[in-house]
């Protein structure tokens, strides 16, 4: 009798620990999505300069055999709050960091100053303001649609354990519940990261 309750708490403790990793890995792929939403929109242009702004994007460099990211080809530094600097490591590519930042289509007008790109942050009209918060609310809610898919996918997979009767009602209640809690607390920080980033346009 002692051996089989120790079975059931056994089985029990590993149902519990299944659990924890099946919300552990849950996280991570919404914690993947806030953290490329949050990347995409630190390139959306605010009056301020910051590393953000051309960090992420890609360039096609050595004759367009490998496609790396600014922040991987040079650093980036502000040294005021209108202006960027790029110091390329391999001085050799500068031309192509200068025509990837340019065919990103962001808004910034890169120049050559010797073995460095100076960017000079052009102050923002009402007109630019409104496309970019468009544009912010585009990309929030693009990751909403993410998570949301991935709960979508979740509650599929829930429904079908019940249905095959490896679940109960109450288990089934309980999985969805928890899912609905985790797919609320990270829409929240994406909405969060949309807010900041809005107060940041707006600001004069």
């Amino acid at each position: 009798m002692i051996w089989g309750l120790i079975r059931i708490i056994r089985a029990i403790r590993i149902e519990q620990l299944e659990q924890f990793m099946d919300t552990v890995q849950l996280s991570l792929k919404f914690q993947k999505i806030v953290d490329t939403i949050s990347s995409d929109i630190s390139s959306i242009r605010t009056g301020r300069a910051t590393s953000g702004l051309v960090e992420n994007i890609i360039v096609p460099a050595y004759g367009g055999t490998q496609r790396l990211r600014v922040l991987e080809l040079a650093s980036i530094t502000t040294p005021d709050p209108t202006s960027l600097v790029i110091s390329p490591w391999d001085k050799s590519i500068i031309g192509d960091i200068k025509k990837g930042i340019l065919e990103a289509n962001v808004g910034l007008n890169p120049y050559i100053d010797g073995e460095i790109i100076r960017i000079v942050i052009p102050p923002m009209t009402t007109e630019d303001r409104e496309k970019f918060v468009k544009l912010l609310s585009q990309k929030i809610e693009f990751g909403r649609v993410q998570i949301r898919q991935i709960r979508a996918d979740e509650m599929h997979e829930i429904k079908k354990r019940f249905e095959a009767k490896e679940i109960t009602e109450d288990d089934r209640n309980d999985e969805e519940k928890k899912l609905q809690d985790l797919t609320d607390q990270f829409i929240a920080k994406i909405e969060e990261l949309g807010e900041k980033k809005k107060q940041d346009l707006m600001q004069i």
